[in-house]
């Protein structure tokens, strides 16, 4: 990277003050920065970092920027304005590049002549790759499956049968989609498999982190609309439906047949049971456990903060006592209401 803070400030339609020919080789954060960086500020508890930062320029905003005299871009939302200026400066590679000759496809699948196809790829019958897409080394796309065009798949990502992902998706290694959801019927004793109909079903623009899982649905598909972003190592059961522009945190599990709304937000290690649905627009933060329905948008939280030892064994054991604490509250009130 070598970018001039003019360049950068036009990339962004951020305001310049300051030195406009100074050229910075990369981004880095307050503390760590040097004369050669940008950096930026994006939550208060690190404004104080303003005042012995070395970076060479700061993006910053408005209410931020009387705090700092050196060079700086003043931007409307300056993580957002960091997050366009890595987009602009990546150098990640592409997972794949040309057709590679170990590629393994069927001459009954639809290859674009742009896409690209790493080393042990396996392309199945019938299945569609669209123009730009990148299909890392050792992935596997089912029979009838369809990759929108420029979507880009990480190594060892699997894609089962008849799954269909939209355009500008983006699936880290080891990732999972379109494996049979969890569904047995029980006959006196012995577990009877139900085979999986459904599919999976992925909008444009959806990014899933690294061995997620996502099952496909029982009879209907499971869905994930667009814009959705799933962490590492998440579990998403059969049948559930995701809607637009919700984040959902790694570690986090969704029973089946769940619907969770529009711009939701999930924490991580949080679980969600089956058979619910979710409103729109509600944050649940890290290690929630929901097991009913939300039908009001807002801030949900159940996972217990961590205490001493010593105040969870306390804690623990007025839990163990609450019955019997609840029967004699029970008797005094009862007492109080007869001398009444």
């Amino acid at each position: 990277m070598a970018i001039s803070l003019a360049e950068i400030a036009t990339h962004l339609g951020a305001e310049l003050v300051g030195d406009g020919t100074l050229v910075v080789s990369g981004i880095q954060t307050l503390e760590k920065a040097k004369s050669e960086h940008i950096s930026f500020l994006a939550n208060k508890k690190y404004r104080s970092q303003l005042a012995t930062t070395q970076a060479g320029a700061v993006m910053l905003s408005a209410a931020d920027a009387e705090h700092f005299d050196g060079n700086k871009l003043v931007c409307k939302d300056p993580y957002v304005a960091y997050a366009k200026l890595a987009q602009f400066i990546d150098s990640t590679p592409a997972s794949a590049s040309g057709i590679h000759p170990t590629a393994v496809i069927s001459p009954d699948a639809q290859v674009s002549e742009s896409a690209n196809i790493g080393p042990m790829a396996v392309i199945e019958a019938g299945a569609v790759i669209g123009e730009h897409a990148q299909i890392g080394s050792h992935c596997f796309i089912g029979q009838n499956a369809c990759i929108g065009a420029y979507t880009k798949l990480w190594n060892n990502v699997t894609i089962y049968h008849e799954v269909k992902l939209g355009e500008h998706c983006l699936v880290q290694a080891s990732t999972v989609i379109g494996a049979d959801g969890f569904g047995y019927a029980n006959e006196r004793g012995q577990w009877v498999k139900i085979p999986q109909l459904g599919s999976v079903i992925i909008g444009d623009h959806v990014e899933i982190g690294a061995s997620t899982t996502i099952d496909r649905g029982a009879i209907d598909d499971t869905v994930i609309h667009s814009n959705v972003i799933i962490d590492n190592q998440c579990q998403i059961a059969h049948n559930v439906e995701i809607c637009e522009g919700t984040a959902i945190a790694g570690c986090s599990v969704i029973a089946g047949s769940t619907k969770i709304g529009r711009y939701c937000q999930i924490g991580g290690l949080s679980g969600i049971t089956g058979h619910v649905e979710i409103c729109d627009q509600v944050v649940l933060t890290g290690r929630s456990m929901v097991t009913s329905g939300i039908s009001e948008p807002g801030i949900y939280s159940s996972g217990l903060p961590h205490v001493t030892n010593k105040e969870w064994r306390r804690t623990i054991a007025h839990l163990r006592n609450i019955g019997d604490m609840n029967k004699r509250i029970k008797a005094l009130e009862a007492e109080l209401k007869s001398q009444e």
